[in-house]
């Protein structure tokens, strides 16, 4: 759909009363998102279909969306129906890769994650997926083949290192994981606290995928990851655990890049997905070049 279609969907739901000041707000970069102000409320209005192809069902989401609310982790659903989600508006920023080089803030944010993984499971209701990295990479490379991508001379010898790094990583305790741990997905509300957003991809997973997924995604230095992984566990990391970490690290470099892969395929929207492929590529290429140097072999 267009930018001026979402805005009339949005417009026009059922769940308003006399809907004011409808605008786009920007990111997301798998559906539309719009504020909505109603009855002297804000709310956010995510307009998007399943995507098969990313392992998107919009039911899931919205199971996730309500057990996140119940956690007291994200703003509170308002309203669903198919290809629509409404939540209360949170007035606040989204945080930047800067925010998570401030010490503080990177505390905050693991807190926050510790707080998920323990709290999610008690809340959700129904059938909930899973989301194992390596199975995702695996098909998303069959999709790339079946589909012609540009980067499917590339896939055997990605596949092959995504093979070490399952291996690499091993035997894994299942958390439920947000497991799209980008900045812009942590909001930091104008009273001071954390909010995550954003449930399409969560599942149960292991903890090191949102770990290493927010570090990857924020470039933190390793001294900033030692930080993390020590508040997460209430121990600093061991060798053991560096290793399976910074295997899981890079298997979600290899999961960001390849989804862009995928989304030159297949999405409508407006975003230059060909150079957000080549960007992840050089920085999953850097990630397990370092991870091979360091003889971290299964």
């Amino acid at each position: 759909m267009t930018p001026e279609q979402a805005l009339d969907i949005a417009r026009g739901l059922s769940c308003w009363s006399a809907p004011s000041n409808v605008a786009p707000l920007d990111g997301g970069i798998t559906n539309h998102n719009i504020r909505v102000t109603d009855g002297g409320r804000d709310y956010v209005v995510r307009l998007g279909e399943d995507i098969p192809e990313h392992g998107i069902m919009r039911w899931h989401e919205l199971a996730l969306s309500r057990a996140a609310e119940a956690a007291g982790l994200s703003p509170a659903v308002h309203h669903a129906e198919p290809g629509v989600l409404v939540l209360d508006f949170v007035p606040g920023t989204a945080l930047t890769e800067k925010d998570l080089h401030d010490p503080d803030t990177l505390m905050a944010a693991t807190e926050l994650i510790a707080r998920l993984h323990c709290r999610m499971p008690g809340h959700l209701r129904g059938p909930i997926l899973s989301f194992w990295v390596f199975h995702i990479l695996r098909d998303y490379a069959a999709t790339l083949t079946e589909r012609g991508s540009r980067h499917a001379a590339a896939l055997p010898a990605l596949l092959e290192q995504a093979a070490l790094l399952e291996r690499a990583v091993g035997h894994v305790k299942l958390v439920l994981g947000h497991n799209d741990l980008l900045p812009a997905n942590l909001l930091r509300a104008d009273d001071g606290a954390l909010w995550v957003i954003d449930w399409e991809y969560g599942g149960f997973n292991s903890p090191l995928f949102d770990l290493g997924g927010l570090a990857s995604n924020c470039a933190l230095p390793r001294d900033a990851e030692e930080a993390m992984l020590t508040h997460y566990y209430r121990a600093p990391p061991d060798e053991t655990l560096w290793r399976r970490y910074d295997a899981m690290k890079c298997a979600s470099l290899l999961r960001e890049t390849m989804w862009s892969m995928i989304s030159e395929l297949t999405s409508t929207l407006d975003f230059d997905y060909a150079e957000y492929t080549d960007k992840n590529l050089d920085r999953y290429a850097g990630a397990f070049a370092a991870f091979t140097a360091q003889g971290c072999q299964p």
